[in-house]
């Protein structure tokens, strides 16, 4: 899954390695290295521009709200419980569909966290000792050091207890595509006792959408389902390093570089 990741490019660092078209400086985000469902993130989309003659679809960088309410929902409360899509069923369900057909963006960070329970937490959680063991956070980002696209849908929807021309009438929500997690090995693997494998994290992992598909995955023209179903495919293999990181992270309200900075050892025992 993806529950958090982090972000500290600005926009026009994203505009440029997007190939931006269009942003408006009031939908610039400040760097956070704590992203939780519900907050506002950074999305590359293509659409055409609100209230223009030329309908041509425009890249856009825009400012989205993490967790994506369908535009059938009676409330945007929904939106928390669907942060993520999964790959394999996201061209069926109800929730995503019609946004995987039309409406799909990427999600620009620095990586992703991810936590494991360490053994001697886990055993005392079987024994019966503990009812939430501690976990150790990893942070899993591109072995090289740029921007990790992240699959994402957006979908509107409108507030219809407000007037049309309030300013939160409507909501632009967004959701990350998950997938399988790799069994191959990290890019950092070095046998050792820490994990070897995205796997030996967690068993899903966010879809990585590597430049060769941006263009693909934007085009608004493309809604045949058979035809978008290849660009879900997982990245190559080895284009991560994942380590730990410090378990201040695991407090939202926590924020700042310091926290994907990488430890020399887990702050949690042993993990494997």
């Amino acid at each position: 899954m993806c529950g958090r990741y982090a972000a500290s490019r600005g926009p026009e660092d994203l505009a440029e390695l997007f190939e931006v078209e269009k942003w408006e400086p009031e939908e610039t985000l400040a760097p956070d290295w704590n992203i939780a469902p519900t907050k506002n993130v950074h999305a590359v989309l293509e659409r055409p521009l609100k209230d223009a003659e030329d309908r041509r679809p425009v890249r856009q960088l825009r400012r989205l709200t993490w967790g994506l309410v369908p535009s059938w929902a009676k409330s945007p409360d929904v939106g928390v419980k669907m942060i993520n899509a999964r790959a394999e069923t996201v061209h069926e369900k109800p929730s995503f569909r019609r946004a995987f057909a039309a409406r799909r963006c990427l999600l620009p960070g620095d990586g992703y966290y991810e936590w494991v329970t360490a053994a001697s937490e886990r055993q005392l959680e079987e024994q019966g000792k503990k009812k939430r063991p501690r976990k150790q956070p990893y942070f899993v980002t591109p072995a090289d050091g740029q921007v990790m696209a992240l699959a994402g849908l957006y979908e509107f929807w409108r507030d219809r207890t407000l007037p049309d021309d309030h300013p939160q009438a409507w909501w632009v929500t967004c959701t990350v595509v998950t997938t399988e997690a790799e069994t191959t090995p990290l890019a950092n693997a070095d046998s050792g006792e820490g994990p070897q494998t995205l796997a030996d994290i967690h068993p899903r992992m966010p879809l990585v959408m590597t430049p060769d598909k941006w263009d693909a995955w934007l085009d608004p023209a493309r809604t045949d389902v058979a035809d978008l179903l290849p660009l879900l495919a997982p990245p190559p293999a080895g284009l991560m390093r994942a380590y730990p990181v410090p378990t201040d992270v695991s407090n939202v309200r926590n924020n700042g570089p310091e926290l994907v900075k990488e430890l020399a050892a887990p702050e949690v025992g042993t993990l494997f």
